[in-house]
């Protein structure tokens, strides 16, 4: 990846002068970048764990999921995409562009939420790096697993000893990932195929059942296609690369995105349910395991039983970089805008390590809890990413008049209605 994929720092400086206008360009090396690096932050524990909440229903309503998700997670990052580029400000990030159309009490709460939709994605790789290399270790390696808290905390520490060491090697580290990654889940979709069977499509379920499996399966979609956290940054650097021309530069950018991610994750969930059954892929989510550790633990063949742990893992580590920025970033403007609201002024140094400890602790003590990994998903992750991605943009559109130029588009329709279906999923699961 660049080093401009995540939101945890922006891309421009104060000093750096905002081009009034550019040549729009063709397709560049630098574009294709940008695809690489949006699909390497969505691609990670939501993919993994996909098959088996969209499996469990049956065919049928992979089908519809198939057809719905591409417009979703297109249109829904466009949206977000033109929000940010719609502030008066070059170097604006998503809360202070919040803060510019709405105050500042609104962007202090987007803070908030834009932290708590990162933050449990963070725990939850935690819990799914833990459960992931503890298989590994018992079903192929034939090895007595670690006590459970010495193991996650070493992985933890791994993870976390990338991000101290500094940005750049993370970028780099990141970069060297999702390449591979990208080759081996095409691989292992195609090695996949000569196992499928009809037990998949002979379960056809009842209308009810049917929409209910649609409803309360989309906010893991939501979840499994979001790479809402670099698109602050990635707004920021289709204005500076590309001043006026940045919003047609970035919904380029969006949409062939949409459709890598569209192609190669859904051939993925496909290839998986047709190579299990439904009781199966509900044995694999009691289990808590990813889709790849369940498929190496029933298959004998080498290179399912080793490949489909290392794409678990390296999906859930190369993500976990991204969006641990993004969580970092949101903690830290929380704890700047309380201190500040305060008449204080923090320490940074201080704050920093807080930060470090805070992630460190909380991250070791849910591995160690285990935690229903679709559970977490639903409950916390699914709707506050909905508002932020799906209803505010629209609500935006509405509201902001630098932004009345998108409305009467019936995509506008489409996606706050999937951001309230997320929702409704939701807290009928929390509540029903």
């Amino acid at each position: 990846m660049t080093n401009n994929i995540t939101g945890a720092q922006p891309l421009t400086t104060p000093q750096e002068p905002l081009a009034p206008t550019r040549v729009a360009r063709g397709w560049t090396r630098q574009d294709t970048t940008w695809v690489i690096s949006l699909f390497g932050t969505a691609v990670g524990a939501g993919i993994l764990f996909l098959p088996i909440n969209a499996g469990m229903g049956g065919f049928w309503p992979l089908v519809v999921m198939a057809l719905l998700v591409g417009p979703m997670t297109y249109f829904a990052h466009r949206g977000l995409s033109r929000f940010v580029l719609s502030s008066q400000q070059p170097n604006a990030d998503i809360t202070q562009v919040v803060e510019e159309h709405f105050g500042a009490g609104a962007g202090k709460l987007i803070t908030l939420l834009y932290f708590f939709a990162i933050y449990p994605i963070v725990l939850i790789y935690g819990v799914g790096i833990t459960n992931t290399v503890e298989s590994f270790m018992v079903n192929q390696l034939q090895l007595a697993a670690p006590a459970r808290w010495l193991l996650s905390i070493v992985l933890i520490m791994g993870m976390m000893s990338v991000m101290l060491a500094g940005e750049r090697l993370m970028l780099k580290v990141t970069e060297c990932l999702v390449y591979p990654l990208i080759a081996i889940l095409a691989g292992l979709s195609l090695y996949l195929i000569p196992d499928w069977t009809g037990a998949a499509l002979s379960e056809v379920p009842s209308a009810k059942d049917f929409a209910t499996t649609l409803w309360l399966t989309i906010p893991v979609l939501v979840f499994a296609f979001n790479h809402s956290p670099a698109i602050s940054s990635f707004a920021l650097a289709q204005r500076r690369d590309h001043g006026d021309n940045a919003v047609a530069k970035s919904d380029a950018i969006l949409k062939r995105t949409a459709m890598v991610l569209l192609g190669f994750v859904m051939f993925f969930v496909f290839s998986c349910v047709m190579s299990l059954t439904p009781a199966q892929l509900a044995e694999a989510k009691a289990q808590n395991i990813p889709v790849l550790s369940y498929l190496a633990n029933q298959h004998e063949s080498p290179l399912i039983s080793y490949f489909g742990p290392l794409v678990a893992f390296v999906a859930i580590v190369s993500s976990f970089f991204g969006h641990y920025l993004g969580a970092r970033e949101g903690l830290k403007g929380l704890v700047v805008q309380q201190m500040r609201s305060a008449g204080k002024e923090p320490n940074m140094k201080k704050l920093e390590v807080f930060i470090i400890a805070f992630f460190i602790l909380t991250l070791w003590g849910t591995a160690v809890a285990n935690p229903s990994i679709l559970g977490m998903i639903e409950s916390l992750g699914g709707p506050i990413i909905a508002t932020i991605l799906f209803i505010m943009p629209m609500y935006a559109i509405k509201r902001v008049p630098a932004m009345a130029k998108y409305q009467g588009a019936i995509s506008n329709l489409f996606v706050a209605v999937m951001g309230t279906v997320a929702i409704s999923a939701i807290l009928f699961q929390l509540f029903g």
